[in-house]
């Protein structure tokens, strides 16, 4: 199973973007997906998923009604959506597939495959 991320950039707080993770091999239609942050110096974090069995997501308190995450099953694609970006936002986010599990786990340890990574700037 491969995990590649795109769409990572500069932005300016209040501005938006837009992350891609195509998913190739696997059965991604019943994969848990999630995104990550890992900001310099700091522990890799949760921060969005989207279960397969119900299509629920789940955000970690400081993206709330900033970011979506959505799937498109028939792309093998995860999405985040990050609008109202503030400087605290920027990190190197990964997008990760629990392939075990059709619950909602953030820790990042139940995660068995990631991307490499896509680096997220936001000036401000």
């Amino acid at each position: 199973v491969q995990l590649v991320e795109s769409g990572g950039g500069l932005a300016q707080a209040g501005g938006s973007l837009s992350l891609s993770c195509v998913v190739s091999g696997g059965s991604f239609s019943s994969y848990t997906m999630g995104w990550f942050r890992q900001a310099p110096g700091k522990e890799r974090v949760f921060v969005a998923a989207i279960t397969w069995i119900d299509i629920k997501t789940y955000y970690t308190d400081s993206v709330k009604g900033r970011f979506t995450i959505s799937r498109d099953n028939a792309k093998t694609t995860v999405y985040l959506q990050m609008n109202s970006l503030k400087p605290e936002d920027t990190a190197v986010y990964y997008c990760a597939a629990d392939v075990d599990s059709a619950l909602y786990r953030p820790a990042s340890s139940v995660y068995e495959y990631w991307g490499q990574g896509t680096q997220v700037t936001v000036s401000g």
